[in-house]
């Protein structure tokens, strides 16, 4: 019996699968670290357990302190969410050792699948095709070399414990093979306590194609249609839909009976997901098995109208599925895009922050939102930076489409840089919109992708001001509401009333003077429908330009003087996060685009590269050391 339930995660799907739990009458406990207790899925459980850290190592992947904590509050069952420890074997036997209900396959399914090298073992033994690579034991680099040599470049490295694109690299040619190897294995070992790779060929222009299966303790398995997850970044997946543009029938049956033949074999129970990579002549190739619940299994619920959640309790329980495979719907489409702390223009690194201003869209008929945070929450440098995922269902993909676009129009953060616009523009692009999908579809559309950063034109300035000073609270005497002095209108006489107001934006300052006698803030005429999104928090104007929401501040230049204190030559931290190698000493001459410093942040690796070739003057941080955006890493000239 399952009356009490613990989540064993964070963020958007702790409070995801805390939803259906309540829904379902249970008791739902959450864990936090130090730095989330106050986060969204710890406010939004019934009990909450604090398991002191910051870092995963410190709290989320502490097999014992997790149990401690579902043995203290009662709970009978521990939900692992995505992620962390929800597809470690060890975890899955402990929860079983501990007397407690694991809500996931068993740990000899976990087993067979967790590792990549293994799975792809399996995977030939049962007939399934899979992409040319190396699965071996053996790990030092000329191995890989020599297997990469092989295969022929370019060559894809991931971690066989591994998933969401950590562990992951893209090797070009062979000079590059031995750092990526090693930067993909500190990766590996950091996010899933695995540094042990394998090596494949990395099929050109290939769709990722995924089915989702599920399977009892009766022995019944079905698949539940399947997803197309091609649009990527960093291979790690941005949008994702179902079922898959122009997938037939035929093609869709194979798949999904591949995929199940696949679960059965490893005597597989609960929710599952196998990856295919699919070539444009419809062949498919296995790449994965990932044994747990999915970040996109939204849009399976959406075009099935099923809650796989609550399949995952009830199969928990010793129920059988409730339906056949013939009985499987498949209603519409449905599209998902995650919705990231991270900045598109500086090749998507994470971004952390404040979110001072987070609306999300509109509920309504085919509308959902799954997300872990609320306005005035941190986004921390230690966890993944997903903030949520916008879910759109329609009749057919187009009017699923044009409504995610409406919801995106609708969505509001501020505060923290986001993928917002980016994702705008590729649900708008005409590629997209004509399913024109495969893994390369970002990179190969980039100039339309990603916008340019440059200076903002006097226009935006101007509209700044106006905003500015129109939004702004007028009463500046309490004692007296009708005083001259309690208006901003630059009351001069004999002279036209004008106002100037500092301003910065993203990184930029400007006086701009507005004439208090017109109406201040207020467009040109247009021809475009959408107005641009104009609002006020406290001291902050956001206002959208050009897609994106720019955030307005006054500054006092005078006192702003005294902050500009750059080293020159210097290289700065671009986020919080840890360092995990200095490559460079004082003295040492570097050439242009030489890696300096390593530093891992939100769980992936970052190198931090010279600009220009020149001489190392002094190195400001080691090893092992936490350090905060913006702090001076390296000095060069």
């Amino acid at each position: 019996m399952i009356t009490t339930l613990l989540v064993a995660n964070r963020g958007e799907i702790a409070c995801r699968v805390m939803r259906t739990a309540k829904a379902m009458g249970l008791t739902t406990v959450a864990v936090h670290s130090a730095i989330d207790r106050d986060a969204r899925h710890a406010r939004e459980a019934d009990i909450r357990v604090d398991l002191g850290g910051a870092k995963p190592a410190d709290s989320y992947l502490l097999i014992d302190k997790l149990i401690d904590a579902a043995k203290a509050s009662g709970a009978q069952a521990i939900h692992p969410g995505y992620g962390f420890l929800s597809e470690n074997a060890s975890f899955a036997r402990a929860i079983e050792g501990a007397g407690l209900i694991f809500l996931g396959p068993p740990a000899s399914a976990i087993d067979a699948m967790g590792s990549k090298s293994a799975a792809k073992a399996l995977m030939e033994k049962a007939g399934v095709p899979l992409v040319p690579g190396y699965h071996g034991e053996a790990q030092d680099v000329e191995t890989f070399r020599v297997a990469a040599e092989k295969i022929g470049y370019p060559v894809l490295l991931k971690a066989t414990a591994g998933g969401g694109g950590k562990g992951m690299k893209v090797v070009e040619r062979e000079a590059d093979l031995a750092e990526a190897l090693q930067s993909a294995q500190r990766e590996a070992q950091s996010s899933f306590g695995d540094s042990r790779m394998l090596v494949e060929k990395y099929v050109l222009k290939p769709r990722h194609v995924e089915i989702q299966v599920f399977a009892d303790q009766h022995g019944n398995c079905l698949y539940l249609n399947e997803r197309d997850c091609s649009i990527q970044r960093r291979h790690q997946k941005v949008v994702e839909e179902a079922p898959a543009p122009g997938l037939s029938p035929e093609l869709r049956r194979a798949m999904g009976e591949a995929a199940v033949k696949a679960a059965q074999a490893i005597g597989y129970v609960g929710a599952g997901t196998v990856e295919f990579l699919l070539d444009a002549r419809g062949e498919f190739f296995f790449m994965e098995m990932n044994t747990r619940l999915q970040v996109e299994h939204p849009v399976t619920e959406a075009i099935t109208g099923l809650d796989l959640v609550a399949w995952q309790i009830r199969v928990a329980r010793g129920e059988p599925l409730p339906i056949t495979q013939e009985q499987v719907p498949l209603n519409g489409h449905a599209i998902e895009v995650r919705l990231y702390a991270e900045d598109p223009d500086n090749d998507f690194l994470p971004a952390t922050g404040t979110l001072d201003l987070y609306r999300e869209s509109a509920a309504g008929p085919g509308r959902r939102v799954d997300s872990g945070v609320a306005e005035g929450d941190q986004v921390s440098p230690f966890y993944d930076p997903m903030l949520g995922k916008l879910i759109a269902w329609g009749e057919n993909r187009e009017e699923a489409r044009l409504r995610l676009l409406a919801m995106l129009d609708e969505t509001c953060v501020g505060g923290v840089r986001t993928n917002l616009a980016f994702l705008r523009r590729v649900v708008g692009h005409p590629a997209f919109a004509a399913a024109k999908l495969d893994t390369g579809f970002i990179p190969r559309h980039e100039p339309e992708l990603m916008r340019t950063p440059g200076e903002l034109p006097d226009d935006f300035w101007q509209q700044a001001g106006g905003l500015f000073v129109q939004t702004e609270p007028a009463k500046i005497r309490e004692d007296d509401l009708h005083s001259p002095w309690a208006k901003r209108d630059g009351l001069r006489f004999g002279m036209p009333a004008r106002i100037g107001v500092h301003l910065q934006c993203n990184g930029e300052s400007r006086l701009v003077r507005i004439d208090a006698a017109a109406n201040t803030g207020e467009r040109a005429p247009s021809n475009v429908s959408r107005q641009p999104k104009v609002i006020r928090k406290d001291q902050t104007l956001y206002l959208e330009w050009n897609g994106e929401l720019q955030a307005v501040t006054a500054f006092d230049p005078i006192a702003d003087v005294e902050a500009s204190h750059q080293h020159h030559g210097g290289l700065t931290a671009p986020m919080n996060g840890s360092i995990v190698r200095v490559l460079v000493e004082a003295g040492q001459s570097v050439d242009a685009g030489a890696t300096l410093v390593v530093l891992e942040a939100m769980k992936m690796e970052h190198s931090i590269r010279a600009a220009e070739a020149g001489v190392v003057k002094a190195v400001y941080c080691t090893e092992g050391e936490m350090i905060s955006e913006g702090t001076t890493l390296v000095e060069l000239e």
